[in-house]
């Protein structure tokens, strides 16, 4: 699997679970406090995105962000090895992103 097809995966899952709300991408990022430009360009493919705003959009969306890269039959079996991994990998990337920003804010 390459980045382009994790990227790809990605957009499609994310408009997917838009629209199951019936959310615009207007609508979506006003609700997760990012440009509409943001979610347009994820789902276009044009642009990768940060792990916070991942979060941001997850949140919105009320799924796990583990989710947006799973393939459409894996995303029901959510107790699987890959989840497990992808869950891992991402927390692992959030918690040094927060103990980053922890570092900024106590050495102020």
């Amino acid at each position: 699997m390459t980045s382009n097809d994790i990227q790809i995966r990605l957009a499609e899952n994310l408009k997917r679970f838009r629209k199951e709300r019936k959310l615009t991408q207007f609508q979506l990022a006003e609700k997760a406090g990012i440009s509409d430009e943001t979610i347009k360009n994820i789902e276009l493919c044009k642009t990768w995105t940060s792990e916070k705003t991942l979060a941001q959009i997850t949140e919105v969306l009320d799924i796990d962000v583990a989710v947006l890269f799973l393939t459409v039959q894996s995303s029901f079996e959510l107790d699987s090895k890959i989840t497990a991994q992808i869950k891992s990998a991402i927390g692992e990337n959030i918690m040094k992103y927060v103990e980053s920003v922890l570092e900024e804010v106590y050495a102020k």
